[in-house]
């Protein structure tokens, strides 16, 4: 098996974007977590209090041979709308902001050429607010955010925010590889 990368993105709620990465051949294993903030190992509810600077962000470890960064960045900018700041539908605050959070200098070129094909395309009405900024320390969310949507088929929540991002990845990226 070829080596493994990861990319870490926060698109909203990390429940959603999660089960939405976790529909992906070539996708190993995606961990809900935070990063970007200030505050160190922080919890579920300093995030959610706006103070701690950090986002939901997901880390998504993926087969570089099967699916390639850029294919990444694609999926992201299709699950979430990279021009609202600060929230993601329902979910408001700091927390729930587009970022991108990189693992080396070719992640940033990438995501930033990314960004600016989109924006010169204008795929969006509006602006991009999507963050890029280099990762510092990741710190994984409590078990019971892991999976959650796994665990939890039957939360409303998911089923009105998370079953549309996976219905959207399945019909977009799995079903048009098969």
């Amino acid at each position: 098996m070829s080596e493994t990368e990861t990319a870490t993105l926060g698109g909203g709620c990390f429940w959603c974007v999660e089960a939405a990465f976790k529909e992906l051949p070539g996708v190993l294993e995606v961990t809900s977590g935070y990063a970007g903030g200030h505050t160190e190992d922080p919890t579920y509810r300093a995030v959610c209090s706006g103070r701690t600077g950090h986002a939901e962000v997901v880390a998504v470890e993926y087969d570089p041979g099967r699916l390639s960064y850029p294919d990444i960045l694609k999926v992201f900018f299709t699950v979430h709308d990279p021009t609202q700041l600060n929230r993601q539908g329902p979910d408001v605050g700091s927390q729930y902001r587009s970022i991108i959070l990189t693992h080396d200098d070719e992640q940033a070129r990438i995501a930033a050429e990314y960004v600016e094909e989109l924006e010169n395309e204008g795929v969006y009405d509006d602006e991009i607010v999507t963050e890029i900024e280099p990762l510092s320390t990741f710190y994984r969310a409590e078990e019971k955010h892991q999976d959650y949507y796994e665990k939890n088929p039957g939360d409303a929540y998911c089923t009105f925010h998370a079953d549309p991002k996976i219905e959207k990845v399945r019909k977009l990226f799995v079903e048009a590889e098969g």
